[in-house]
């Protein structure tokens, strides 16, 4: 998650913090909240489905809406938080997170828990800039913020793994509404006991002006270009007209997204920012990294419970391997990032991704979990672990002090982006023979479980092929320089 502004930039109500310790355990479970909100659902999904009446088509809308908002509105809330006061807007952003959280654990229907999902979304962008901004004005720079980065980073790594074995034990034991309820009491105490821990901070210059146009159209453009994707292949007998004409006002706002930077006075992103290779290259990679990582939690989740049969809970339990394996891997690449570049290392991990994902593509309806899922798991488990590591320090190699927020702000938005647009796409491609399938299968169950697998073997396919662009383009567009230490203590 983002760094917005050098420690320089603070403007901090108290001196260096007398309870160093306390501060980084409520920042940390803060952002840890919104990291595992990405995740936790990714189980309850076909209790969601059968309980609400949810299409196949539908479901993924419950992640990507989560994603878009986050994504979408990260550099924006980071700008706030600097102008306003960073505590102010996590305490903002808590509230706000608590209160969608119980608007989607009552809700009735597909459209209210979407639209819960989507504000929860907006308001874990308040939460996880102005706690990360919190954490960095707090810790002087060197040893001590360098420990705080890394609990932070090594948190969101695991949050997003541990979310679906809790999202198991949750929808299996209380049912698949606490996946949700869970958060409210957190967030409001979050918000309640915020002044008591953490001193307020704001940047010492505030800024005239926002580009609230420009982080509309943004996020605007790309919900509807994922709403759009998802009408491809929708349930319903979808006009050609209207998928197209969803397109085009896509492509019109994303457009006029880039005519609001060019005159913006603070722009999100100002003209020039991706002068350096090794971010240009990061953040692609970024999208298709957390493309690959969400489709695979996603639609292994609805494998094991709909072709394998698996319960919410025995689901949450076999993604444990998987959560030790990506945290071994993030541990071996933070310490082989500082003594060799980051290329080689984030074309090791996408490789053994790749790997996995082809792996997930060929196990068969009766797959065992020993000799079909476990081995895919790790390798591509492994993979993810050493891959999040260097693409983050790539984005910041060669950064200056000045840019460091910016940088985090860019690497932090293309993954959420990633995460919800590659699922966008993985959905798409998946379901795209839905409709020929079930009047193959004709209710039968045999062949009713073969149409489920083809439709999850095209998912994992497509989460492979991110993976494998990834690994090219970081082969064509990443600089071979080794990662400077100030890049990884900024990672």
């Amino acid at each position: 998650m983002p760094v917005h502004e050098p420690l320089r930039d603070l403007g901090r109500d108290a001196a260096s913090p007398q309870r160093p310790g306390l501060i980084l355990a409520f920042l940390c479970v803060a952002g840890f909240m919104t990291f595992l909100d990405v995740s936790i659902v990714n189980v309850a999904l076909p209790t969601i489905e059968d309980e609400l009446g949810l299409s196949q088509t539908t479901l993924p809308y419950v992640v990507t809406a989560y994603g878009m908002l986050l994504g979408g509105f990260l550099l924006l809330t980071g700008r706030l938080a600097d102008a306003f006061g960073r505590r102010r807007m996590l305490r903002t952003g808590l509230v706000l997170f608590a209160l969608a959280s119980l608007g989607a654990g009552i809700a009735q229907n597909a459209a209210m828990l979407i639209g819960a999902r989507a504000v929860q979304g907006l308001g874990a962008a308040f939460i996880a800039t102005a706690a990360l901004s919190l954490l960095t004005g707090n810790f002087t720079e060197g040893a001590a913020r360098n420990k705080a980065l890394g609990a932070w980073g090594a948190l969101s790594g695991i949050a997003a793994v541990a979310g679906v074995t809790l999202g198991g034990l949750l929808t299996d034991g209380p049912g698949w509404r606490w996946v949700f309820f869970i958060n409210v009491p957190i967030g409001l105490l979050g918000a309640l006991v915020a002044p008591l821990v953490v001193a307020e901070s704001r940047s010492p210059e505030r800024r005239e002006s926002f580009d609230v146009a420009g982080a509309v159209l943004l996020t605007a453009g790309l919900v509807l270009l994922i709403f759009t994707l998802g009408r491809t292949v929708d349930d319903s007998d979808v006009p050609l007209g209207l998928v197209c004409g969803g397109f085009a006002l896509s492509a019109l706002l994303l457009a006029g997204f880039v005519l609001t930077e060019r005159r913006a006075k603070a722009p999100l992103l100002p003209p020039g920012v991706f002068g350096r290779k090794s971010l240009r290259a990061a953040n692609v990679v970024a999208v298709l990294l957390l493309g690959t990582c969400v489709t695979l939690f996603f639609f292994a989740s609805l494998f094991m419970q709909q072709v394998l049969g698996y319960s919410p809970l025995r689901t949450g339990l076999a993604y444990v391997p998987l959560a030790v394996i990506v945290a071994v891997g993030a541990g071996v690449a933070s310490q082989l990032v500082t003594k060799v570049a980051a290329k080689p290392l984030l074309t090791a991990g996408l490789a053994l991704t790749a790997a996995g994902m082809f792996l997930l593509w060929r196990a068969p309806s009766d797959a065992a979990y020993l000799t079909d899922l476990l081995p895919a798991f790790l390798i591509s488990g492994l993979g993810l672990g050493l891959s999040f590591v260097p693409v983050q320090v790539a984005a910041f190699a060669g950064t200056d002090e000045d840019e460091s927020g910016l940088s985090a702000g860019l690497i932090n938005t293309a993954q959420e982006v990633g995460g919800a647009l590659g699922l966008a796409v993985a959905a798409t491609y998946a379901f795209r023979r839905v409709a020929e399938l079930t009047a193959w299968a004709d209710g039968v169950p045999a062949r009713v479980t073969s149409a489920r697998t083809d439709v999850f073997h095209d998912a994992f396919l497509a989460g492979a092929c991110f993976a494998t662009a990834g690994l090219v383009l970081t082969l064509i567009l990443m600089p071979m320089s080794k990662s400077s230490a100030s890049a990884t203590a900024s990672a």
